[in-house]
């Protein structure tokens, strides 16, 4: 059973460690920043139902971003951006899980730079995972739930400081999702 807890995350305070480091932990849940520049409109809700067929998802406020490298010589199309916070239906390895949304992201059309045939690149989908909650104690004695298990929450160094609208995505999910919470020790 799953206990609420009323703690304000402090992100700042979380460790950050390198997505090498962490390939093969046990991942229960993560936080995401969703980004598309192309048809955002049909690639964020087939990418949102693909994600909630694997646990329970809350979504941050989608953001409208300009496209930072953009230039007054090159403009490029803005990004929509979101939030997702995922709460595996059972855990997998950070490896595990970031095939599956390199997956995602090509079943919405991604092209990666390498092959982007113009110099605006569109980006289809982009699924960037900025925190990961991962298992730390595997001798419990259930067997059964994992949500029995002691975690702690991680920053993806790669991914840290966040961007602003991720930052704003990650501190409404924070407020909003008490479950966030659930056994995280700070």
């Amino acid at each position: 059973m799953m206990h609420k807890v009323s703690v304000d995350l402090n992100v700042e305070m979380l460790k950050k460690q390198t997505p090498e480091q962490l390939q093969a932990q046990s991942v229960t849940a993560v936080m995401l920043a969703l980004g598309s520049n192309y048809q955002a409109d049909k690639h964020l809700p087939r990418v949102r139902k693909d994600l909630a067929a694997l646990g329970e998802i809350q979504l941050s406020t989608p953001f409208q971003n300009p496209d930072f490298t953009a230039t007054i010589e090159l403009p490029k199309p803005d990004y929509t951006n979101q939030c997702v916070y995922l709460r595996l239906a059972k855990p997998v390895t950070l490896q595990q899980l970031q095939a599956l949304f390199k997956q995602m992201e090509g079943e919405c059309g991604r092209e990666r730079l390498a092959v982007a045939k113009t110099s605006v690149k569109k980006v289809t989908m982009d699924i960037d995972i900025l925190l990961i909650e991962v298992v730390t104690d595997k001798n419990s004695l259930s067997k059964n739930s994992f949500s029995d298990h002691k975690s702690e929450w991680l920053i993806m160094a790669d991914r840290y400081p966040f961007k602003a609208h991720e930052h704003a995505g990650v501190e409404e999910l924070i407020s909003v999702n008490s479950l966030l919470l659930v056994t995280t020790k700070l």
